[in-house]
């Protein structure tokens, strides 16, 4: 009995294990050509790779997860860009060729590759603004300094705010507590004035 590729039978017909309607298609690895049963789910192959391929790493357009290679990494919001390996910046990529796409743009800017200890600083804290105007070269220790100015400045800002607002509190309390002792006076002055004509 001869199987074509796209031939679809059940796991009973072909000897696989697990229930008899499970389904499997006959077809070929998307990076070697060679024809395997796969899953087949909701009208298409579980994998489109043998599983001798999918365990290695593939770069590129060739990895089932391309973007074209431009991504954006973690909760963070980093863009990374894939470099080829010829690429005059190829020294600054990752184990899989990628590079933070703002030290790429401020090392094309200075025409060199930018050294581990210089860090690149987002102006308007967007991490995905990497726009030449928006960046800034520091070293790491300074542009943490900077952050952490940042930080304390906006700390001594909202204690200033904080201790203005509580004083301008504590005269509206005075104001109004003053006002309070005022018409006290006033309503025993005039009690007193009603009391001595009786």
């Amino acid at each position: 009995m001869t199987t074509n590729i796209g031939d679809i039978k059940s796991a009973k017909d072909i000897g696989k294990s697990g229930a008899p309607w499970n389904k499997f298609i006959w077809t070929t690895c998307a990076t070697c050509n060679e024809p395997r049963w796969v899953g087949y789910i909701k009208g298409k192959p579980v994998s489109p790779r043998c599983y001798a391929c999918s365990r290695l790493r593939m770069v590129g357009d060739k990895n089932i997860h391309w973007k074209g290679g431009r991504i954006t990494v973690g909760a963070k919001g980093y863009v990374m860009v894939l470099v080829q390996p010829d690429d005059f910046y190829f020294s600054m990529a990752s184990l899989y060729h990628y590079i933070y796409e703002h030290r790429l743009v401020m090392a094309q800017h200075l025409g060199r590759c930018l050294h581990t200890f210089e860090s690149v600083h987002h102006k308007n804290g967007k991490r995905a603004d990497n726009r030449i105007e928006n960046l800034e070269l520091s070293q790491k220790g300074a542009h943490s300094k900077m952050h952490n100015k940042g930080y304390q400045d906006g700390y001594q800002k909202g204690l200033q705010d904080g201790r203005i607002k509580q004083i301008q509190e504590l005269k509206d309390l005075v104001e109004n507590q003053t006002k309070q002792i005022r018409l006290l006076q006033w309503q025993m002055q005039e009690g007193n004035s009603v009391g001595g004509h009786l």
